[in-house]
């Protein structure tokens, strides 16, 4: 990117919604804008849904519609957000070139009628979409009220078949691979008979069974994503203003996407969090929901936030979250009172620069018509949009406090998209029988959830980003760092974990970590490769569990634990060789092995998870591993439903977030003095903090922070 170009976080947090006053059946635009300025709404996003609307007809381009909302919006103090509309074709492009349809299998077109249905590398699609972005651009960049653009919107729904995709891919493999019997022995593709002579006998990718042939398909298809992303930003940074921001925003389980790869591209990252509310957001629940586009549970909400903060380890836009029921029109859980303000808030406190809710109004016809927005059905200002009003002017209270503000960190979890990738194609986990494609997804928020419920915060950090830091200065920052379901490992990969324990981390190994190399070829060694020395274990059999087994701790071993901390769905069978067993299995055969063990290397410790543990058993873990936390710093023990999130500002004092996720009463004792940034009033050291039920304040240092929390993973086991 241009650094002319390269925005700074605003001096306050943006506040807002995606607003489509296109949409409405009469015109309400200065009623709208009214209300959002009353409710503190500082920003709108406008225009990516609509390139009928844009453009009619082939080559009629009609720009003129969006400017009295713009003009509108100045007048109020709001800012703007443009998108291109790439991601929405109209009637009359897909019917003058059906080719632009993408393909969900080799020759199978996806039916028009949806949306995303194009295959966004033809160059049929590049051309009409270049040329209504360039005119939008003509004619808004340089309208002073529009602060950055969105390109197109979750992009990378589907795995495009097509056939220039697929020559694409064949031209990437002789690229990388140089001949077919270089691809022969790196694909293993022997077996079975499918020895390639030439690149043409190369196979589509509908029937492959080769999990090595699915990996690079994945990441071919992911590049393919960034690359869009990445030519549509190149084609705003020729129009936008100096300080203007270029982002798209993420749906993160999309099966065609690489957040950390395509977020190089774009000045910040944006995303979508949805996530289950009502009893979901409960402290303890374990309701069952998909862990698809939305999320179940108070850890699973904070791991959305700390997945966007992931994607370039900086301040994030939230594009588009929850304002009352979201989903199909057989989900209607709106929101009960005080969860918008708590999610709200828990995003802000993991790095959200920006909240703005999808939508304002809720639709009276399409696909969503049960997608919730501010305003019902009846468009009359009701319960939701008072609790916006009441959000939006606390955090005009804020103002420019959060300016600078950095997420705290007690422990770092790994993540690994080409893992994801991987497991998705062949799942280690099972479920009702078969494989579970969100296999990764389950063995990383195990132990993410275990760190939530430890009273610590997380920083999740992509692979290429550890490599960045370097061993030593990943171990001076993150004392404790978890790397489960790591599945796809190079061998420099494992050095770098060795490097961490040896230079004073605690390293935290869990399933599948380490088992395959970067071909997704399972490593011809003992495993966990090049980490079991460190570890002072190894297994060489695992097993899938059909029911949860108990564990229980071993003599003398520093975990606390109860009947409730079970084993989950997998046991890998470690057989410890000079490790410390801290707990084992209650069972007739999985008793023969550890559950737990742990072992010094060189500075630090290596401890080893062989299963995915329950809720209770991974905070116990992370208890162990990490006894120093930032909370600790506010308040000591507290109820189990409060949640504390923290970050640092820039002049050395904390920002603390404090949660009270359920119905009952809870409070804390300040360990420091602070101020309440919604009621100015400063509580003592001390003094009981009370919280009200699904309540949450946000406070203040009243003073520079103290020293930071001790982890010492140097000591021996205690």
């Amino acid at each position: 990117m241009d650094s002319r170009h390269v925005p700074r976080p605003p001096g306050h947090l943006l506040f807002g919604v995606a607003y489509y006053p296109e949409y409405h059946r009469s015109d309400r635009l200065h009623e709208d804008l009214d209300l959002m300025a009353a409710a503190g709404i500082n920003v709108v996003r406008v225009g990516e849904s609509v390139w009928s609307t844009w453009e009619p007809r082939d080559g009629e381009l009609d720009l003129e519609w969006l400017a009295p909302v713009l003009d509108a919006a100045r007048d109020r103090g709001i800012d703007v957000i443009v998108g291109t509309p790439t991601y929405a074709v109209p009637p009359w492009l897909q019917a003058a070139h059906p080719e632009i349809a993408a393909e969900w299998r080799t020759g199978e077109r996806i039916p028009w009628g949806g949306r995303q249905e194009v295959d966004y590398s033809h160059p049929a699609f590049r051309h009409h979409a270049e040329r209504v972005i360039r005119a939008i651009l003509a004619r808004y960049a340089q309208h002073p009220a529009v602060i950055g653009y969105q390109v197109d919107n979750e992009p990378g729904l589907q795995l495009i078949h097509n056939h220039g995709t697929f020559t694409r891919f064949v031209r990437r493999l002789k690229q990388q691979y140089g001949d077919v019997e270089t691809l022969n022995r790196e694909w293993g593709l022997t077996y079975w008979s499918h020895r390639l002579d030439d690149w043409d006998e190369l196979w589509r990718p509908d029937g492959n069974t080769f999990p090595q042939y699915d990996l690079a398909w994945r990441r071919y298809q992911a590049d393919v994503t960034t690359e869009f992303i990445a030519w549509q930003a190149g084609i705003v940074g020729e129009y936008r203003r100096p300080g203007q921001f270029v982002t798209t925003c993420l749906q993160y389980p999309r099966r065609g996407l690489d957040d950390e790869q395509l977020g190089r591209h774009l000045d910040t990252v944006a995303g979508n969090p949805y996530y289950g509310m009502q009893d979901h957001l409960e402290a303890g629940t374990r309701l069952a929901q998909p862990n698809d586009w939305t999320t179940t549970g108070v850890a699973g909400l904070f791991r959305q936030a700390d997945r966007i903060y992931s994607s370039r380890q900086a301040r994030y836009l939230v594009t588009e979250t929850n304002a009352q029921a979201i989903d199909a029109s057989h989900a209607n859980y709106p929101p009960y009172p005080g969860q918008l303000k708590q999610a709200a808030y828990a995003l802000i406190s993991r790095g959200a620069a920006m909240i703005e809710y999808w939508h304002w109004h809720t639709l009276p016809y399409g696909a969503e018509t049960y997608w919730g927005g501010v305003l019902p059905h009846s468009l009359r200002p009701g319960r939701v949009y008072a609790e916006i009003a009441e959000l939006g002017n606390e955090l005009a209270k804020l103002g420019t406090t959060l300016d600078g503000y950095e997420p705290d960190a007690d422990v770092a979890v790994l993540w690994s998209n080409p893992s994801r990738f991987a497991m998705q194609f062949m799942p280690p986990l099972a479920i009702d029988g078969h494989g579970d494609g969100e296999s990764y997804e389950h063995i990383v928020d195990a132990f993410y959830r275990g760190v939530v419920d430890a009273g610590l915060q997380a920083r999740i950090l992509h692979l290429p980003q550890a490599h960045d830091l370097g061993a030593e200065e990943l171990a001076r920052r993150f004392p404790v760092l978890v790397a489960a379901g790591l599945y796809i490992t190079g061998d420099d990969d494992l050095s770098l974990l060795r490097e961490y324990a040896a230079a004073g981390g605690h390293l935290v190994l869990g399933p599948r970590t380490g088992y395959a190399d970067q071909e997704a070829r399972a490593r011809v060694a003992v495993a966990p490769d090049g980490l079991h020395a460190a570890a002072g274990v190894w297994y060489e059999e695992f097993s899938n569990l059909d029911d949860d087994v108990q564990v229980l701790a071993t003599g003398g071993s520093p975990l606390v634990l109860d009947a409730d901390d079970t084993a989950q769905r997998w046991v890998d069978g470690l057989v410890p060789d000079g490790a410390q067993a801290l707990a084992t299995y209650k069972h007739p055969r999985f008793g023969d092995f550890p559950t737990v063990v742990t072992h010094t290397h060189g500075d630090g410790r290596v401890t080893t998870v062989g299963t995915v543990p329950s809720p209770g058993l991974a905070a116990a873990i992370v208890r162990w591993a990490a006894p120093g936390r930032t909370s600790d710093l506010l308040t000591g023990d507290h109820g189990p439903a409060v949640t504390v999130s923290s970050g640092t500002l820039p002049d050395g004092r904390r920002a603390w977030f404090v949660f009270n996720w359920g119905w009952g009463e809870s409070s804390l004792v300040l360990a420091t003095d602070v101020r309440d940034t919604a009621t100015g009033t400063t509580h003592a050291a001390g003094s009981q903090l009370a919280l009200r039920p699904w309540g949450c304040r946000t406070l203040i240092d009243e003073r520079a922070a103290g020293p930071e929390p001790t982890h010492d993973t140097r000591e021996a086991v205690r």
